[in-house]
């Protein structure tokens, strides 16, 4: 068994593995950047080595760095975690040059499968299905557009290093298909280094569905089942599920057979997962089955997989590396119950998935109704420098109805105050009739993102309850000083007092009267509704509204104020009013960033007339690309950024030319 475990990563899979080697008796090393320095994972190691600054290429891209730290720490090996140095073979080869044991596949079989145009030649010849496409060297722009109109549109362009729906683009006709390109080129070039695409038919109704496979340095090989990852958004998972819905159990043994065939033919060791894409238009069937990538690491969903083979696998992991065979055979492998897996992530999926950052000012999540795979704490900081998730919820129950209402119930009872956050779209998704059904394929969330991401206004009860803490009528006095709870309090009369409240572009004026005994009169536009406050814990309210007894979360932050009432989350800010009219607006002359990043292309030309939903600026932040368009029709002013300058949110990049002079 290994002795002391170097990981080279940061976040919940850090945490993940270092959990695991306290379990075993192994002790861990944590490496960190300058921004990571007070970060949750490093508090969890036995030991911490400072490895560079805040950007990744500054810290944990640097190789030669992260070997130093073992070998000067006495660490026998290292855990990659996913993402970062994971998937590259020429790390692989120095840390075993090292003298250290890589906790993962062997270089060769890293680098077999790197590239998606190389892999899929090797598993053609290993009897592996693949999809139809183009995965040849020649990479002119010309012969690729020729290749898309042989094949049939539409099509999936992809990097040929890619992952984590980085490099990839659909096209829809020949006419786009050289945006689509340039654009996956980009990303490919800016997340591996490697422009380099193939082209695949794109699946009409597909589905995710990939199978965990597991090697040992013995020769042996398993798969542990599969997960359907087929709720995604711009190819990115959402919510993982395990095992498939709807799955037959001679496809099921069709696809890890083919699977392990796959890892047994590159001499596969540790966990891997072989992805496949499933043409589901006329429902699951063994002879639908197409070989995508294979992902050389332990993947993010993997506790689902957990979940329903009461297997872990980061254990199975440090045995394997430690030279031990595989802990099971495939026939000593059960399959018991469902499990699903919320990724929550600091984004504004109203806003096109952008991704935010601030301050985590209040953090509850449910870790007595569901598992809690977390790299952060209240208090930590989302940064603009690495993936901008807070936690992975996950959830199993006996069938997937019940583990279905396990996690509606958790993302419900999720509270997160300081950023945005995309747990109401994670819940809408959970309670989506079609997602319920279990029949769904990689573009239903583009086909529903209409009523998944819809904010209806704050409710009555909520904007009363919002009412009531910003004027103070919710706290707990400090001290003993009975004085201190009389918020509002006069001599002779009631106390009437008014709160103004903003949520997104509505402003709310509500007058709050203190009737004594903890009631208050709530009146909103002319409505009136009496609240009680029955009991305050912490942040949790229980109230008497007009004779129904409720419970709400109320948290007070930097930006304002959030409720968190029946599940649903309502923020509102403050307004201040001795404050005039609110600078900056521009009733659509800008074009703002709505994020920090890097301007990766820029379209527009000071002069030139553009139409209202015309690219003008291409943003990359966490090296995903995000376009931003004319919001209206006009002549471009000025131009105030070029490709390759880094920008703050809130930024300035154009101005259109004012309404009024325009000819």
């Amino acid at each position: 068994m290994l002795k002391k475990v170097l990981i080279a990563n940061r976040g919940e899979i850090a945490c993940r593995v270092i959990e695991t080697c306290r379990k075993l008796g192994v002790r861990t090393v944590a490496v960190y950047s300058d921004a990571d320095a007070s970060a949750k994972h490093v508090a969890m190691a036995d030991e911490a080595v400072r490895i560079g600054a805040a950007p990744v290429a500054e810290s944990y891209l640097r190789g030669d760095v992260i070997i130093a730290a073992a070998l000067e720490t006495g660490a026998d090996s290292i855990h990659p975690g996913y993402g970062f140095l994971s998937e590259n073979p020429e790390f692989v080869e120095k840390v075993t040059a090292a003298g250290l044991r890589f906790i993962g596949p062997p270089a060769s079989a890293i680098r077999a499968m790197g590239l998606k145009d190389a892999a899929k030649k090797l598993m053609v010849q290993a009897g592996v299905p693949v999809v139809p496409g183009y995965h040849g060297e020649n990479q002119q722009a010309d012969f690729l557009h020729a290749e898309a109109d042989r094949i049939g549109y539409p099509v999936l362009i992809k990097a040929r290093a890619g992952g984590g729906g980085k490099g990839m683009r659909k096209v829809e006709s020949s006419a786009e298909f050289l945006a689509g390109l340039q654009g996956a080129q980009r990303e490919g070039q800016a997340s591996f280094g490697d422009a380099a695409v193939l082209i695949e038919k794109y699946v009409t109704r597909p589905r995710h569905i990939e199978i965990q496979v597991f090697g040992d340095d013995h020769g042996d090989a398993v798969y542990l089942f599969e997960r359907d990852c087929s709720l995604q958004r711009r190819h990115q998972k959402v919510i993982e599920e395990a095992p498939a819905p709807g799955m037959p159990p001679a496809m099921r043994a069709a696809m890890g057979e083919a699977a392990v065939t796959a890892a047994k033919a590159i001499g596969y060791s540790g966990a891997g997962t072989i992805e496949f894409i499933v043409d589901s238009s006329e429902g699951l069937s063994a002879d639908r089955f197409y070989f995508m990538e294979m992902n050389t690491r332990l993947q993010v969903e993997h506790p689902v997989t957990e979940m329903i083979t009461g297997e872990d696998l980061v254990e199975w992991q440090i045995r394997v590396a430690s030279g031990e065979a595989l802990p099971k055979r495939q026939d000593q492998l059960t399959l018991t119950g469902w499990a699903f897996e919320a990724r929550i992530y600091a984004e504004d999926a109203p806003k096109g998935f952008l991704p935010a950052t601030g301050t985590l000012d209040y953090l509850s999540l449910p870790a007595n109704k569901a598992r809690i795979d977390s790299g952060v704490r209240q208090g930590d900081a989302i940064t603009p420098y690495y993936d901008p998730m807070i936690a992975k919820l996950i959830v199993h129950g006996p069938t997937r109805d019940a583990a279905l209402s396990k996690l509606v119930a958790a993302l419900e009872d999720c509270h997160v105050a300081g950023s945005v956050t995309n747990i109401e779209f994670l819940a809408a998704l959970a309670r989506h009739p079609g997602f319920k059904t279990g029949g769904v394929d990689t573009g239903f969330i583009e086909r529903e993102l209409g009523a998944l991401i819809e904010q209806p206004a704050p409710s009555a009860t909520a904007r009363a309850v919002a009412a009531l803490a910003a004027l103070g009528m919710t706290r707990t006095a400090a001290g003993g000083d009975p004085w201190e709870t009389l918020t509002g309090w006069r001599l002779w009369t009631a106390a009437r007092q008014f709160a103004l409240l903003r949520h997104g572009d509505d402003t709310f004026e509500l007058a709050v009267t203190d009737l004594g005994g903890g009631v208050h009169e709530v009146s909103d536009g002319g409505a009136e509704r009496r609240l009680r406050v029955l009991s305050i814990t912490g942040d949790a309210l229980r109230l008497d509204v007009d004779g129904r007894i409720i419970t709400a979360t109320v948290v007070e932050h930097g930006a304002g104020l959030t409720v968190f009432l029946n599940g649903r989350i309502h923020s509102f800010t403050l307004p201040d009013r001795l404050a005039g009219a609110e600078e900056g607006e521009d009733g659509g002359d800008r074009v703002i960033s709505p994020m920090p990043g890097l301007i990766r292309l820029v379209s527009a030309v000071a002069g030139a007339p553009v139409a209202k939903g015309d690219p003008l600026v291409v943003v990359e932040a966490m090296k995903m690309e995000h376009t931003l368009r004319s919001p209206r029709d006009g002549v471009v002013e000025a131009v105030f950024v070029t490709v390759g300058e880094q920008v703050d949110n809130g930024a300035v990049l154009l101005a259109l030319a004012p309404e009024e002079s325009r000819g």
